[in-house]
């Protein structure tokens, strides 16, 4: 059992998180539309548009920003923007939005920090 303790030890960290990011996002004025959203081969943890702008964020948690950051992986990347995809062509009221792909790195006892339009297409 110590690997499903672990993992949900995991999903709960990741919970939290998120939940940090969210309340982050909100106080900077963004709208959150959706979170831990999956459709077809993609998946993103949150999604928020604030103004003209859509944002598909990345929420990484670790025991420092620096290994937050470095978590963020190109495949992951590429997971995020099938998201992004599957998001926009379902949604074509989205159509005009610039688009961009953010970071909330998550670490103990620390404010959450946002990276705005961390990686690109």
């Amino acid at each position: 059992m110590p690997g499903a303790q672990a993992r949900t030890r995991a999903f709960r960290l990741g919970l939290k998180a998120e939940t940090a990011a969210v309340w982050l996002l909100r106080l900077k004025g963004w709208k959150i539309l959706a979170r831990r959203f999956s459709e077809g081969p993609g998946e993103v943890d949150v999604i928020a548009a604030r103004g003209r702008t859509l944002a598909f964020v990345e929420v990484k948690a670790r025991a420092d920003f620096h290994s937050a950051s470095e978590a963020v992986t190109r495949r992951q990347q590429a997971r995020i923007r099938r998201a992004a995809e599957s998001f926009l062509a379902r949604r074509p009221a989205y159509a005009g939005y610039l688009v961009t792909f953010d970071v909330v790195l998550v670490a103990p006892r620390r404010l959450p920090r946002h990276m705005p339009n961390a990686f690109g297409l």
